[in-house]
């Protein structure tokens, strides 16, 4: 028997007989968004997470169902608006590359990386609301090396950016 512990804005806490973990409230998942500029650069963004007090680099990401999104909002068309509010690039395609658990011992969202090609900037980026979004567009050749140079600098990468390198790298890039 699955018990909600509490409840608060955006997650619940849950226990399904001695497990404890975290459920999105009024969400239907997470997309992740894996683009490439035609230069065959990977748009990664920099923010700082609450959770992680220090900044940390990313893929361009955001909520499906949420108040913000469009009513029976797809996940490619989430990718779209997402990308287009965090980085400022607008794509012509969004495309599906896979999909599975966010953390699977600590949470029940499901995340669906996305794929964009076609990407024209129409404005900086940087977010909306309170978000304070900082966009890096890096080249595919010298990633891993950029990647390490922010860690370095204290920064956080997280892991699903090499995730994003990989696919990328991949034919559906090329």
């Amino acid at each position: 028997m699955i018990r909600t512990l509490h409840k608060g804005e955006f997650l619940e806490l849950k226990r399904d007989r001695h497990w404890e973990y975290v459920s999105r409230v009024n969400a239907r998942g997470a997309v992740v968004i894996i683009a490439v500029t035609p230069a065959r650069e990977l748009v990664l963004v920099e923010q700082t997470r609450i959770p992680q007090q220090c900044k940390t680099i990313e893929l361009p990401a955001g909520i499906v169902g949420d108040a913000d999104s469009p009513e029976g909002e797809s996940f490619e068309d989430a990718a779209l608006r997402e990308m287009l509010e965090e980085t400022g690039f607008r794509g012509s395609e969004a495309f599906l590359l896979t999909q599975g658990p966010t953390a699977a011992g600590l949470t029940s969202e499901q995340l669906t990386l996305v794929g964009i090609r076609g990407l024209v900037r129409e404005h900086a980026g940087g977010g909306v609301g309170d978000e304070d979004i900082s966009v890096h567009l890096v080249p595919l050749d010298g990633a891993h090396d950029w990647l390490e140079r922010k860690r370095a600098e204290g920064l956080r990468v997280e892991p699903r950016v090499y995730a994003g390198l990989y696919f990328a790298n991949g034919a559906q890039f090329a």
